[in-house]
């Protein structure tokens, strides 16, 4: 007769399943609580698979799954607004860094002569802009014949009242030949003040002549402009037929300019070599009154420029180089303002003071004149439109 142990025996043999003995748990799963194999709500996958979804967008063909977590537009939201966060960021970090760079350029006299400022986004302030002959020692321009390379004795051959800020853009331009009472020299062309005293010397020229207070100054520098319209993706300015040398021309270690009429968009050398343009052998009409609303062209085209997918995707690029094409008495958060106030106001429409008459300087020299009702109906637009 069979024992307990053989009865038990044959029972587990006549059982339509068969058992499994499981193996030993590990430390690990028995500190984190890992279920044991088999275990589960119905339908979970088994312990170490990948979690799968299916596709949302897939209808019929089974379901096909990818691995990883769902797509959704929320998630797809959120990670661009991180991306753009940090662009902008990086972007905001190398423009403070690059501004930072500049600080100092400006003498301690030329920033004694301007009156405090706004802040741009809210307030207008007079920005006077100077371009000077002043040559890079290194790359283009460098090797036009008589090139001056030091900022001492040059001449201002641009210089542009730029009032911006609280919804407002407006500029206007003064020919560098304009006749003027330079303090302490007499009269003289009002780019001959820069050469005797330097900035500060021309703020307080133009201040007297113009009667206006000056808040900021840029000196555009020709060495680096280029290389920040380059990192915007260049501008596009509408021009008449073209024909100039520069400097002697291509041939003579200078360049030369052909532009049919209409659209160009140009390049960052392109661009200066517009704005410097004073002698167009296919229009002999122009002059430098035209040179002056040509820079003023291309300022606005900048400022367009400036809101492009281009420069976006260049950003910090752009960032970096535009503090370094111009020395300002300005710090990164006043450049900053600068932008947001110019973006607010729009284009500036283009203005050039016009000269009444012409005199012969105690020099010998000719220049322009401009009555003063001129200069006083000139500045009256500029600062009231």
């Amino acid at each position: 007769m069979p024992n307990d142990a053989e009865r038990r025996q044959g029972d587990l043999q006549d059982r339509p399943y068969t058992l499994y003995r499981s193996s030993p748990r590990g430390l690990r799963s028995r500190l984190g609580g890992d279920e044991p194999e088999g275990f589960g709500p119905p339908g979970a996958a088994p312990p170490g698979a990948q979690r799968r979804w299916r596709l949302p967008w897939r209808r019929g063909g089974g379901p096909a799954t990818v691995p990883g977590r769902p797509i959704t537009a929320r998630r797809v939201l959120k990670y661009l607004l991180i991306a753009l966060v940090f662009w902008f960021g990086l972007s905001f970090v190398l423009f403070m860094i690059s501004a930072s760079n500049q600080a100092g350029t400006i003498p301690a006299s030329a920033k004694a002569q301007l009156s405090s400022g706004g802040n741009m986004v809210f307030s207008a302030d007079n920005i006077l802009i100077i371009g000077t002959d002043q040559r890079p020692r290194t790359g283009p321009g460098s090797k036009e014949p008589g090139s001056n390379y030091n900022d001492a004795g040059s001449r201002s051959d641009t210089i542009m009242i730029w009032r911006v800020g609280g919804g407002t853009s407006r500029r206007l331009s003064i020919p560098r030949d304009t006749a003027v009472a330079i303090p302490g020299h007499g009269r003289d062309k009002i780019n001959a003040a820069y050469a005797l005293g330097g900035p500060a010397l021309l703020i307080k020229t133009v201040k007297e002549f113009t009667g206006l207070k000056i808040n900021h100054i840029i000196i555009v520098n020709l060495g680096n402009f280029p290389k920040f319209i380059d990192a915007i993706g260049g501008v596009t300015i509408h021009t008449g037929r073209i024909c100039a040398n520069i400097s002697g021309g291509r041939s003579n270690g200078g360049f030369t300019v052909n532009l049919r009429p209409g659209d160009h968009h140009l390049s960052g050398l392109q661009a200066l070599l517009v704005s410097r343009i004073r002698e167009n052998s296919c229009n002999p009409s122009e002059n430098d009154l035209t040179r002056e609303k040509r820079q003023q062209q291309v300022l606005n085209a900048i400022k367009g420029q400036l809101i492009s997918f281009h420069t976006f995707f260049h950003l910090p690029w752009a960032a970096w180089d535009a503090p370094q094409a111009l020395r300002s008495d300005m710090g990164g958060f006043s450049l900053m303002s600068l932008f947001f106030g110019s973006e607010i106001g729009g284009s500036a429409p283009i203005d050039v003071l016009k000269p009444t008459g012409s005199e012969v300087l105690p020099n010998g020299g000719d220049a322009l004149t401009v009555t003063p009702g001129a200069v006083h109906s000139a500045v009256n637009k500029l600062m009231n439109g």
